[in-house]
């Protein structure tokens, strides 16, 4: 049976909760999935998604450092996916993000990426849907 853990107000607590996560060998969008399976995302922007997503980076930058990626890096990608997640699958947004338009936002913010990761970001999303759950996106990010 999977247990979502909800709001947990001591952060220690989160913090150690979000270590026994293991992303070792896991794709950036699959990760966030299983991450937010487990855990779930609040429904507003605040202190506790930050808090998250940091934990998040953290956590999965050291099980796969052969990705070359920081924690900041990580973390600016965390929230494009989740913003393309809402862009992509949210009826009251009209004009869709387009993978090109995707990779150079995202090269805005991370210069130094390779537009083709970049590119399987994208695609992953649009083929394999939101990182979180669609209605707590929504909710959060309109």
């Amino acid at each position: 049976m999977i247990v979502k853990i909800k709001y947990l107000a001591d952060k220690q607590v989160l913090e150690n909760v979000v270590i026994l996560h293991n992303f070792e060998n896991q794709f950036l969008p699959t990760a966030l999935r299983k991450f937010f399976s487990k855990i779930e995302a609040p429904n507003e922007r605040n202190s506790y998604l930050t808090f998250l997503l940091e934990k998040f980076s953290k956590r999965f930058c050291s099980c796969n450092p052969q990705l070359g990626l920081n924690e900041d890096a990580v973390y600016i990608l965390c929230f494009s996916l989740i913003l393309l997640s809402v862009d992509l699958s949210s009826p009251a947004v009209k004009n869709k993000m387009s993978k090109r338009e995707f990779i150079k936002n995202t090269r805005n913010a991370l210069p130094d990426l390779n537009p083709d990761f970049t590119g399987h970001l994208y695609d992953n999303i649009y083929l394999n849907g939101s990182v979180a759950s669609k209605s707590r996106i929504d909710e959060e990010f309109l």
